[in-house]
């Protein structure tokens, strides 16, 4: 099978060395705008296993025709892009026909609602589909959420905690860009969560909330906002509560609310000595010096499911737990490996035929991997080390 890799920052190396380590994979090809950094991945593969499968490829996906020819050449595909490339991106995924795997979430993916129903309608028969938000999370913490409800009779409250934090907290923030790109990811919008059987709206980085990890200590969790589509699905149509929270170290989530009341990471212009500014552009060119990951930084992705209700007449619970660590044989971060390791496994499912057609252009991910597929999933990210820990009483 081809794999295609579309991004060669962070994320896209990781990607294409899940990849190109499977026997059944044949050539995966990355390709970026950028020289520089398709020179960088070709330098961070170039002593791993499978290394001479990988083909570079400098690609604009602006270019519309060399574009779609690229993708209808592959069996499937991988994008770890930023929001604005995947926004041009995985259209053309859907007119090349290829399944295509996307780390965009889909409530920031940017296409209006209504560009999105007119997709659905022309790509209604496409053999290609895309999966939105096919990561860590969103991805893996939805489809763990299903999978841990399915388990009960009943599930009325489920509980996402998940979050990447570097090994050694440091000042200001104690955060470290571990995803990729130059902006913190600090919003200024409200979250949501699903209260007495509603989605309701809190403040962001509110109710900040005390969790432990093992091996890792004490750590705090705050509202980033449950993903409405969750409740799309069967086994959650009942739910009463539902919360969705990021873990970092303690005190985060004050700093970064103190942030926010000032108006700093509002993406509203203000004027400035007659000069037009955004003060959340501003806040990441200052901090950015201070946040970005230097090559002695180590990262830990903590993650922790549950799933709250009735099994068999009586209450039951049912919890995911995975801490991973920044890998010192292969360079990835943990980071890279949860989340562009998960991508990679479905694009490379979906190439095999593991994961039929979902029907429709596009799903998020806990739509088009559970029963089997979730099972292969989950053996597929032990075989990297990536391992969960499933409980339940």
């Amino acid at each position: 099978m081809r794999i295609l890799v579309i991004g060669s920052g962070l994320m896209g190396p990781a990607a294409a060395y899940n990849a190109m380590v499977d026997d059944e994979v044949e050539c995966v090809t990355v390709c970026d705008l950028s020289d520089d950094q398709l020179g960088a991945c070709r330098e961070t593969l170039r002593d791993k296993p499978g290394a001479n499968k990988v083909a570079y490829r400098r690609l604009d996906m602006n270019d519309r025709d060399e574009s779609i020819a690229v993708m209808r050449d592959h069996a499937a595909g991988v994008a770890a892009l930023p929001r604005e490339a995947s926004m041009t991106a995985f259209p053309l995924a859907l007119e090349a026909g290829m399944p295509y795997m996307d780390l965009t979430r889909l409530d920031i993916a940017g296409v209006p609602r209504d560009e999105l129903d007119a997709m659905k309608a022309r790509f209604s028969g496409s053999r290609g589909f895309v999966i939105l938000g096919c990561g860590l999370e969103p991805g893996l913490t939805e489809i763990l959420g299903r999978r841990l409800a399915e388990q009960l009779d009943r599930t009325d409250e489920l509980h996402i905690q998940c979050g990447g934090i570097p090994t050694r907290p440091e000042p200001p923030l104690g955060y470290k860009i571990v995803f990729g790109g130059k902006r913190l990811p600090l919003r200024d919008s409200t979250a949501r969560m699903v209260k007495d059987g509603r989605l309701v709206d809190v403040p962001r980085y509110s109710d900040p909330e005390p969790v432990s990890f093992d091996g890792v200590g004490d750590c705090e969790a705050w509202h980033e906002g449950f993903f409405p589509w969750l409740l799309e699905l069967d086994v959650l149509k009942g739910l009463r509560t539902g919360t969705q929270k990021t873990v970092r170290w303690p005190g985060y989530s004050h700093k970064v609310t103190v942030l926010r009341e000032l108006g700093l990471l509002s993406e509203e212009p203000v004027d400035v000595d007659g000069t037009s500014v955004i003060p959340k552009h501003v806040v990441d060119a200052v901090l950015f010096p201070r946040v970005k990951m230097v090559p002695e930084d180590r990262d830990i992705t903590t993650f922790r499911v549950t799933a709250i209700g009735e099994k068999d007449g009586r209450p039951a619970t049912r919890t995911a737990e995975m801490v991973d660590r920044y890998d010192e044989v292969t360079g990835f971060t943990s980071m890279a490996r949860t989340t562009a390791f998960t991508a990679a496994i479905g694009a490379r499912m979906t190439a095999r035929g593991d994961l039929p057609h979902p029907g429709r252009p596009f799903v998020t991910p806990e739509q088009a991997i559970y029963g089997d597929g979730f099972d292969t999933m989950i053996d597929e990210l032990d075989r990297m080390g990536v391992r969960f820990t499933m409980s339940g009483s």
